[in-house]
């Protein structure tokens, strides 16, 4: 390389760092609106930029290093732009960039302009894509750049993105609570219960073996719902545990591996208050009691209230000093998935909310593949 192209390249890292500072200046000069997303868009502004020039543009190998150090000596106390973040930023925007901005036409015509400015707020509402559409923009925006970070360094799956950014909005995980978790392993979205087992089970790993347990919904086609409907709602639930109980084995095989049934109308007594909890079990995986609460309507915040008061005596009288807190599930028909898992969040207990499907649930089609309840049962027995 030539003096002349030296210098034009000092000359462009000079251009390079004054249009980053311009950038973080402005977006300074907004102090009252520097949250997380705004934050957020700044950081994606610069990540397009260096991205556009260190990609595809003229800069060298050390470039990064020398703008982020140019930028320390011209903004002393600057923080979050060590040549690392700069590249993190880089990391974030190119991944982003085709969900956020990216259009069948734009991208060639943006490259020229992403060299040369950055656009700070590109996450304004105004200017947010509509091919985001999927995206929970409030989710999105709602974590730190940290929390990003952690997740897009374990993982480049879009759907495991999204589901990890809803998890740790919905449960206020903090970046090491967030990276614990992660560590333990990311569960499949859409499979797992609304719970809150990271915030109260012992560690991380333990809290993603129970999150990976339990599961978001549950088939019992072995329940006669016509019998149920025709009763009462508080005999509803007894009939509900009667089938289950008759045909615990499958509801075993059903809830997964290394369950074992303790009882049912399981008696707990407290300051001479008697409880009674529809059904426990202990799992030896995650060497707890577990206690189901069985509801035949729609998921009710007050039915948490209830299990966490068997939880409470369980813990106290009934658990081993070995074992691990007790764990609840409330078993419903039906439920809002979003206020379950805001519901359930605050509580310190072990706690998770998951529906069931009876075989009328199911569509015919899907019903006639099914082999015939007794058939079953006989293939099972000679299984066991």
């Amino acid at each position: 390389m030539d003096e002349n192209t030296n210098k034009d390249l000092t000359r462009e890292l000079k251009d390079a760092v004054s249009t980053i500072k311009t950038a973080i200046l402005q977006s300074q000069s907004r102090a009252a609106r520097m949250i997380s997303g705004s934050q957020l868009s700044l950081y994606f502004g610069v990540g397009l930029y260096v991205s556009a020039n260190s990609r595809e543009g003229t800069w060298g190998t050390g470039a990064i290093d020398e703008i982020s150090e140019q930028l320390h000596q011209e903004l002393p106390g600057l923080r979050g732009f060590s040549a690392q973040s700069i590249r993190n930023m880089r990391m974030f925007a190119e991944f982003w960039q085709p969900y956020l901005i990216c259009s069948p036409s734009a991208s060639k015509l943006e490259l020229s302009d992403l060299r040369s400015e950055i656009e700070y707020d590109r996450f304004a509402l105004a200017k947010w894509s509509p091919l985001a559409s999927e995206i929970n923009r409030e989710e999105f925006l709602g974590i730190s750049f940290s929390h990003h970070m952690e997740i897009l360094h374990k993982t480049k799956d879009i759907q495991e993105v999204l589901f990890c950014i809803h998890e740790a909005v919905v449960h206020q995980w903090d970046k090491y609570t967030l990276r614990d978790v992660l560590k333990a392993g990311i569960p499949q979205p859409g499979h797992a219960a609304p719970n809150n087992f990271v915030q109260t089970m012992p560690t991380a790993r333990q809290a993603m073996k129970a999150i990976r347990m339990f599961k978001d919904e549950y088939l019992l086609d072995y329940i006669n719902v016509e019998d149920i409907d025709a009763q009462e709602k508080d005999v509803d639930e007894r009939l509900v545990e009667q089938r289950i109980v008759h045909n615990i084995k499958r509801f075993i095989m059903t809830l997964g591996r290394d369950f074992t049934f303790v009882g049912n109308q399981y008696h707990l007594e407290i300051y001479g208050e008697e409880m009674w909890s529809d059904l426990l079990f202990f799992n030896r995986e995650l060497n707890a009691l577990v206690a189901i609460e069985l509801k035949v309507g729609k998921f009710k915040a007050a039915y948490l209230g209830q299990l966490y008061a068997y939880l409470q005596v369980l813990d106290d009288k009934v658990r081993k000093p070995h074992e691990n807190p007790s764990i609840g599930i409330v078993l419903c028909k039906s439920a809002n998935q979003s206020y379950a898992e805001y519901a359930v969040r605050d509580y310190n207990k072990p706690m998770g909310v998951a529906t069931y499907k009876t075989m009328s649930d199911m569509p015919k089609a899907m019903q006639q593949t099914l082999p015939d309840i007794e058939e079953l049962k006989k293939l099972m027995e000679d299984e066991l």
